[in-house]
């Protein structure tokens, strides 16, 4: 049960790295590799203001500013310096990995002894219950979990929903526009470049939070912590999509949301069947390549099962 709860929990922890990378790759269509060194932005910035003893609820939200800042210097490389788009986010990734050591001091930053959003949400939790273990279907859960597993939800439902509303704006809806079709978007006087670089600071922005929340909910941050992210927040998009049937802005939000849930629990299962864990990357690599061949399969297998049924 712990480990299905974790694996919830993460899930809806990674679902803001799930629409990060919805917002680079689906709307921008722009490969941003800087997701990699953002979420661990994300994580060491925090994990630095909380070591300074800053409460979580307010050294958290500013981990969005630090990833928006790595997603617009990438869209700036990429729309001012006319940089290969794939390069420009190559550039500023590899430039995080240095940074985000600056802003550690080391390679690794424990918080298992600092004020956390898990520590906030593990008294929140005793205080509530009366008790450190809750019966689940007659399987005991730890309160702390139990309410992170409740509390996540409720804070990504609210980032969803302000993100759906935000691209029904001016704005926003100027921002899709300018991926649909960036001429038509220069012709009603709109400068493309602008609504790229919000774009992508607002993307990064949003992994760099996911960074933050993920290192406080593990109990340390890590240097190393973001290799394959990007891979792991495409496998969620594509997963969303094919869950939901559709691109349209609600359901794509809501599907790269159970995207990552859905993922994550694959992977935990993977996991429990006994697969090493040292093959991680690998699951994800081979979930990554089921989900993008599985679309273009099914189709091809019914007109198959056709023409031998016509035979």
């Amino acid at each position: 049960m712990s480990l299905l709860v974790g694996s919830l929990t993460i899930g809806f922890i990674l679902s803001l790295l799930a629409l990060g990378v919805y917002i680079s790759f689906r709307i921008f269509d722009f490969p941003d590799i800087t997701a990699e060194g953002s979420i661990t932005l994300g994580a060491a910035f925090t994990s630095t203001l909380l070591v300074k003893n800053l409460h979580p609820l307010l050294a958290t939200p500013l981990a969005f500013f630090a990833g928006g800042l790595a997603g617009a210097v990438t869209a700036i490389l990429a729309m001012k310096f006319n940089i290969n788009k794939l390069l420009a986010g190559i550039m500023t990734m590899t430039a995080l990995y240095s940074v985000n050591l600056r802003i550690m001091g080391r390679s690794n930053v424990p918080l298992m002894n600092e004020r956390t959003l898990a520590s906030e949400v593990e008294t929140l939790s005793h205080r509530l219950l009366g008790t450190t273990t809750v019966s689940v279907l007659r399987w005991e859960v730890s309160a702390q979990d139990l309410g992170q597993l409740v509390l996540c939800p409720l804070l990504i439902a609210l980032v969803a929903l302000v993100l759906y509303i935000f691209f029904r704006t001016n704005v926003g809806t100027a921002m899709r526009g300018t991926g649909d079709n960036a001429q038509m978007v220069r012709a009603q006087g709109v400068d493309d470049s602008t609504m790229i670089i919000l774009g992508l600071a607002l993307s990064n922005g949003l992994i760099a939070l996911s960074g933050a929340i993920l290192a406080q909910y593990q109990g340390f941050a890590d240097v190393q912590m973001g290799i394959g992210m990007v891979v792991w927040g495409l496998a969620s998009v594509i997963i969303g999509e094919a869950l939901v049937g559709t691109r349209e802005l609600d359901y794509t939000i809501i599907g790269a949301v159970m995207g990552s849930v859905l993922f994550r629990l694959l992977v935990a299962i993977a996991l429990r069947w006994g697969m090493n864990p040292n093959d991680l990357k690998l699951i994800t690599a081979a979930f990554v390549f089921l989900a993008l061949i599985t679309p273009k399969l099914v189709p091809f297998l019914r007109a198959r099962k056709r023409r031998f049924a016509h035979a």
